[in-house]
C-alpha cells in the first residue's frame, strides 16, 4: 500500500487521492477487541469519597484488513462488553476512514444516548473512533498531530498530584501535613515541577486551609497550585474556604461545590476560577459558573466531539483540559489534541507519577520540567505491549476492577489527625 513519507506532509491533493483510491476501495475493518486492564496506583489516595485505588480501563484494537492495527482507550471497564459484543460486530467491513459511517453504525444518535440516561455506547464508541484516528496516522506514516492541523506546541504541559496516600509496599504514606511538603518539594528537585494539584474536600476546613498555606510558604509564589474538591466541601464550608484561599494565589479549584448554580452563587465570594468534568457548556453560560472543563476524550465521545467541544469552550471564554488515570494511549491523544489545539493552554491533570503499570512499551508517561513531549511516531506514537497488556489484564482479572470509592475500615480509617 503506498504511504507517505515521514518527512513529507501530504498535500490535500495527494491525500484526497490515496483516500478515495486505494484506501476507500480496498482496506476494510476486520476486527475489533476490547481488554478491560487495571492501572493501578502504587499506593492508594485518599479523596472526598473514600479512597482511590487505580482506574479500571478498556483497551482497544481495531485492526484492518492490510494488518493496520488502531489503539483506543475508553474510560472504565464497563465499555468493554460493549464494544466486544455489539459495536465491534457492527464495525467489521466498514471504511476505518470514514468516522461518520462508523459512528452511526455504533451511536445512531449520540444525543438521544445521553438523554436516555445510557452513556456507555457512547463511551465505548469514543474509544473506537481514537483507534480510527490511529488507523489514519499509520497508514499515512504521519503523527496524529500533522492530522488535525499540525502542531502549534511540541511540549505539553502536565501537573503533579499530591494527597493523603495509603502506604503500599514501600511506596506513599504521606499522611500529614509535613508529608505532603517533603514530597511536592522532592517532585521539584527530582522532576522539575512546579505545577501541583492535589485533593481537598475530606477533611476540616482548618486542617485543609493549613496544608496548602504551608505548601505555599515551602513551593514559593511561582509554583502553581490547583485544588481538587471532588464536591466534598458544604456550601458554608466553600464559603470559608475560598475567602482564606484568595489569598494564596490558588490557580482553580475543581468541583468545590456540588452543581453549577452553587458555584455561581460562590462565585460571588471569590475570582479564584472553577472547573468540573461535568461537561454542560450551555448549563455553564447560563449560570456563569464554572470557568472550566475537565474532560476524558472517549467519555466526550471521541476525539472530533472533544475538538468541537473544546473549541466551543474557546467562544464562551472557558477553558478546557485533560483529567488524569489513563494508560499511555490516552494520554499520547491529550498530547495530540494539545499540540494541534491553541485554546488548550492550562496544564493537563497526571497522576503518571503514581502509575507502575501501563500498557504502552514507552511505560507510563511521566512528566519532566511539567512537560511531556508530542510523539512524533505515526498515528498516536505509542506502541502496545501484548506483555504488559495481559499482565494489567491479569490484574483486572485476579483483584477486580480497581475500587475508586474504597473504604475498607469504615468511618474511621478516612479520619485524618488534627494538626
Amino acid at each position: 500500500m503506498p504511504t507517505c513519507q515521514s518527512n513529507m506532509i501530504c498535500s490535500p491533493i495527494v491525500l484526497a487521492d490515496f483516500l478515495n483510491g486505494h484506501w476507500k476501495h480496498n482496506v476494510r475493518i476486520s476486527s475489533v477487541k476490547a481488554t478491560p486492564v487495571n492501572i493501578p496506583l502504587e499506593a492508594g489516595y485518599r479523596w472526598s469519597v473514600g479512597v482511590l485505588e487505580g482506574m479500571p480501563k478498556t483497551i482497544i484494537e481495531v485492526q484492518t484488513s492490510d494488518g493496520i492495527v488502531g489503539l483506543g482507550e475508553s474510560p472504565s471497564d464497563a465499555q468493554a462488553d460493549v464494544i466486544n459484543k455489539v459495536l465491534g460486530p457492527a464495525l467489521i467491513g466498514k471504511d476505518p476512514f470514514d468516522l461518520v459511517t462508523c459512528e452511526m453504525s455504533c451511536v445512531p444518535e449520540w444525543r438521544s444516548a445521553l438523554n436516555i440516561g445510557d452513556a456507555n455506547a457512547a463511551r465505548a464508541f469514543g474509544g473506537i473512533e481514537l483507534a480510527l484516528w490511529d488507523i489514519k496516522g499509520k497508514a499515512l506514516n504521519q503523527p496524529l498531530y500533522k492530522l488535525l492541523g499540525g502542531a502549534i506546541r511540541k511540549e505539553i504541559q502536565f501537573s503533579e498530584y499530591f494527597a493523603y496516600r495509603l502506604r503500599e509496599n514501600g511506596k506513599g504514606g504521606e499522611a500529614c501535613i509535613a508529608d505532603v511538603v517533603e514530597y511536592c518539594l522532592k517532585m521539584r528537585q527530582e522532576h522539575g515541577s512546579t505545577i501541583f494539584e492535589g485533593k481537598v474536600g475530606f477533611s476540616n476546613a482548618e486542617e485543609e486551609l493549613k496544608l496548602v498555606q504551608t505548601l505555599r510558604e515551602a513551593l514559593g509564589d511561582e509554583a502553581v497550585i490547583r485544588l481538587d474538591a471532588n464536591y466534598g466541601w458544604t456550601m458554608a464550608t466553600a464559603n470559608q474556604m475560598v475567602k482564606a484561599l484568595e489569598p494564596l494565589n490558588i490557580r482553580n479549584i475543581e468541583d468545590p461545590v456540588f452543581g453549577f448554580e452553587n458555584m455561581a452563587r460562590l462565585r460571588q465570594h471569590t475570582s479564584i476560577p472553577f472547573s468540573t468534568h461535568e461537561c454542560n457548556l450551555q448549563h455553564a453560560v447560563a449560570c456563569g459558573a464554572p470557568d472550566a472543563f475537565v474532560a476524558n476524550i472517549a467519555a466526550l465521545g471521541g476525539l472530533a466531539h472533544t475538538l468541537r467541544f473544546a473549541n466551543a469552550c474557546e467562544v464562551m471564554c472557558r477553558d478546557f483540559w485533560c483529567y488524569s488515570g489513563d494508560s499511555g494511549i490516552m494520554t499520547a491523544a491529550y498530547l495530540h489534541l494539545s499540540a494541534a489545539t491553541a485554546s488548550i493552554r492550562e496544564p493537563h491533570q497526571s497522576l503518571g507519577r503514581w502509575q507502575p503499570m501501563d500498557v504502552i512499551e514507552e511505560g507510563t508517561l511521566r512528566s519532566k520540567n511539567n512537560v511531556i513531549a508530542v510523539p512524533e511516531g505515526p498515528g498516536l506514537g505509542v506502541t502496545l505491549s501484548q506483555e504488559k497488556l495481559r499482565v494489567c489484564h491479569q490484574h483486572y482479572l485476579t483483584h477486580g476492577p480497581c475500587k475508586e470509592f474504597l473504604n475498607p475500615k469504615g468511618s474511621e480509617f478516612l479520619r485524618l489527625p488534627r494538626f
